[in-house]
């Protein structure tokens, strides 16, 4: 099941996904941040906390960051196991080089139910921590 989330997901990614992320969070989806203590739960959070992250990496609608970023968010490694992926990305954000998985699970219907980012090293966290704080903020706004 994982494999057909993951084309979805970079569909999403790409602005070729009816529906987004809409269709791909499950109702109950839980999103684990590297920058926020608690786990954010259901699918507005999610989709607030996954917007913001992708337009702190400046992906466009063609899957790859757009201004200043252009060509720098990738997706290295992909590793899929039942219902469970892990997906490496490299990026550079402020020119700091930014490494990170993330680790996604989705249920039998096809829904993403977990979506856990994990980023190193400890200034990309830093610098991700003000980015995603300001993104939130003006998102909210």
């Amino acid at each position: 099941m994982i494999e057909q989330v993951m084309k979805k997901w970079h569909l999403h990614l790409n602005g070729q996904l009816p529906g987004g992320l809409d269709e791909l969070l499950a109702e109950d989806v839980v999103f684990y941040s590297p920058i926020v203590f608690s786990a954010q739960k259901g699918k507005a959070l999610t989709s607030l906390y996954l917007t913001a992250a992708g337009n702190t990496f400046n992906v466009d609608g063609e899957g790859a960051p757009s201004g200043t970023q252009a060509g720098k968010f990738r997706y290295r490694k992909e590793v899929m196991s039942g219902n469970h992926a892990v997906l490496e990305f490299e990026s550079e954000v402020e020119g700091k080089y930014v490494n990170g998985v993330d680790i996604i699970t989705c249920n039998d219907e096809g829904k993403i139910t977990e979506f856990k980012v994990m980023i190193r090293p400890l200034q990309a966290v830093n610098v991700m921590h003000a980015q995603m704080k300001a993104m939130l903020e003006k998102m909210q706004s």
